[in-house]
């Protein structure tokens, strides 16, 4: 029936529930379980969660890594909750912001046997609502009935994880006449993910050619960059230099990709400038919160490409997985164009990072 969800708005709904602390049902390969985002538990949810079982966390084996903990399932530990551990003690293994205050945490309880595959669902789960990557899980039996009791959204192991994998399909909006600063000829394009994620944007300047390479640009949204002009990055520069070579050679298209802090979020951006600010690179503070070094998934903007008509770029960028990605999606880059703009003080390590960590060719 087309009134009932389909898994992708499952999921959309199960990425809501978790942000406002509600649990989801999981099943698959023979289990179920209830799952629970660590950074929006609350101590009445975690005590109710008790009365179903033992429960577990599960971490991305990057956070693991921080606490010291051993992972038996490649890229996730499963740690036991104690009985007596509280709701600030789940949320010290989540969250490493006092990490440096008491680095001692353990000793944990890491689980090797059994099944890991609802873990690894819960993870991608809270990944992608944007939360931190820990996740507290409880078995359950008869997955159906336990959701439709408790009024819960149920989700599916082998019909979600492959679409959690994917880019979502996107689709046109709207598009219309927007003069900008680099150009009065500017036209700017909105398009709309089928699985409820932001919306993604393209900025035309001109009316370049399609039968030629574009000059294009993939930028990822950054509040603290494009809009206040913060100075521990380059993306406000590089945002508005590919606007103005755009302008000055009368055609382009920049896409402005809704990943904010390389996919993580707003929220642990922060979480991650707070670990720099303790002394930590870019990546090493991505680790720490258990994320890895880049999130974000750059075959949205091929798909905006070819969505407008493109299949040729002359590609502003210092990064040379970008490159790797569109020539993978099937546009082909004809020229890297640099874009280096926007060094100072305030970033220089920041940028020294980029080049030496992530291949950045600066």
């Amino acid at each position: 029936m087309s009134l009932l969800p389909s898994m992708i708005e499952l999921l959309a709904r199960a990425r809501v529930d978790l942000r406002m602390g509600l649990p989801v049902v999981l099943a698959g390969n023979g289990a179920a379980a209830l799952a629970i985002a660590a950074e929006s538990l609350s101590a009445q949810r975690l005590a109710d969660l008790r009365a179903y079982g033992e429960v577990s966390l599960a971490l991305t084996a990057r956070r693991a890594a921080t606490l010291k903990a051993r992972v038996y399932d490649s890229d996730i530990a499963r740690l036991t909750v104690p009985a007596d551990a509280d709701r600030n003690w789940v949320r010290s293994l989540a969250d490493p912001a006092d990490d440096l205050n008491s680095p001692m945490k353990g000793p944990f309880i890491c689980q090797r046997d059994g099944n890991a595959d609802l873990h690894r669902l819960a993870i991608a789960l809270v990944k992608s609502a944007r939360l931190l990557p820990a996740a507290l899980l409880v078995p359950v039996e008869a997955a159906a009935a336990l959701a439709a009791e408790l009024g819960l959204t149920l989700i599916n192991h082998a019909i979600a994880t492959p679409l959690l994998g994917q880019s979502s399909p996107l689709h046109p909006v709207a598009a219309a006449r927007l003069p900008v600063e680099a150009a009065a000829a500017g036209r700017l394009h909105v398009f709309r993910p089928e699985d409820g994620g932001e919306e993604h944007y393209a900025i035309e300047i001109g009316r370049p050619d399609r039968s030629a390479p574009v000059l294009a640009r993939l930028h990822s949204a950054c509040f603290t960059g494009d809009v206040l002009g913060s100075l521990k990055c380059d993306c406000g520069p590089q945002l508005r230099g590919a606007l103005a070579q755009m302008g000055a050679e009368g055609a382009g298209v920049l896409l402005y990709l809704n990943q904010e802090g390389r996919g993580i979020g707003l929220a642990n951006k922060m979480r991650a400038y707070s670990l720099q600010d303790q002394g930590f690179d870019t990546v090493e503070a991505n680790h720490r919160l258990g994320f890895e070094d880049d999130e974000r998934d750059f075959r949205l903007g091929s798909e905006i490409l070819r969505k407008l008509g493109f299949d040729q770029v002359r590609l502003l960028t210092n990064n040379p997985k970008k490159i790797s990605m569109m020539e993978h999606a099937g546009i082909k880059v004809t020229e890297r164009v640099p874009l280096r703009v926007g060094e100072n003080d305030f970033n220089r390590a920041y940028l020294a990072t980029k080049a030496n960590k992530s291949g950045h060719m600066l």
